[in-house]
């Protein structure tokens, strides 16, 4: 059994787990589709889950709806301009999910290492993390292009664990989607995921190590995982 005072170092993912980052994402799309004079394509709320998917899927998921046959040479040009959109307005309509602050002020408080592992790019990371007020929690960061892998490769992961100063053997990483789960799994690392992200309780069917429902749970969720 491991108990919450034996596991160290505590991983989060970024967007869906820590924060609901999809409307600055979707507004971030939305704007490459009103220059081309297609109006906004995306739903803020009905597609949340696709936001999530990357800037690139949202391209190609908005062309896919008026029926535009996109190429990649197509993606390539609007996609640094969804960048430096996405750059600008960050933090206007991204918020932290309740009670992850409290959570990370806790197990801060209480000796644990965390750390974020990330397909974000690392600089757009970083900015949301301070801008969020959270990133002087964390003792390692790492984004899509801070290696040559990202997850689900389990050296992203790995990796992340070392900077932290941590070993695998006391780690768990808290995360949203099967990118995550894959991550740890192919890293030997236990995983927890929300059922308060995009995709809400449909996270259960990836068969992760725990579900967590509120960040005010967080503790008896991680003190009731046991290594096999």
């Amino acid at each position: 059994m491991c108990s919450l005072g034996s596991m160290k170092n505590i991983v989060f993912d970024l967007d869906g787990t820590l924060a609901d980052t999809s409307g600055d994402l979707i507004s971030a799309a939305n704007n490459c589709f009103i220059d081309l004079g297609h109006g906004a394509l995306l739903d803020p709320n009905l597609d949340k889950l696709i936001a999530f998917h990357g800037g690139r899927a949202m391209l190609k998921k908005g062309f896919e709806r008026i029926k535009v046959i996109w190429t990649e040479n197509l993606i390539d040009t609007q996609y640094p301009k969804l960048l430096e959109h996405y750059f600008d307005n960050i933090d206007k309509e991204t918020f932290l999910y309740d009670g992850a602050i409290n959570a990370l002020d806790r197990l801060s408080n209480n000796g644990h290492n965390l750390g974020v592992c990330t397909n974000k790019p690392e600089n757009l990371a970083e900015i949301l993390l301070n801008k969020l007020g959270i990133r002087s929690y964390f003792k390692a960061m790492l984004g899509s292009d801070t290696l040559s892998v990202r997850k689900p490769n389990p050296f992203h992961l790995l990796e992340t664990i070392t900077q932290m100063g941590g070993e695998r053997e006391t780690s768990v990483l808290i995360g949203d989607t099967d990118n995550d789960r894959q991550a740890a799994l192919n890293a030997g690392v236990l995983s927890v995921l929300v059922t308060f992200g995009p995709e809400g309780l449909g996270v259960t069917r990836m068969n992760a190590d725990a579900y967590l429902d509120h960040y005010d749970n967080l503790e008896s969720v991680l003190d009731k995982l046991t290594y096999l």
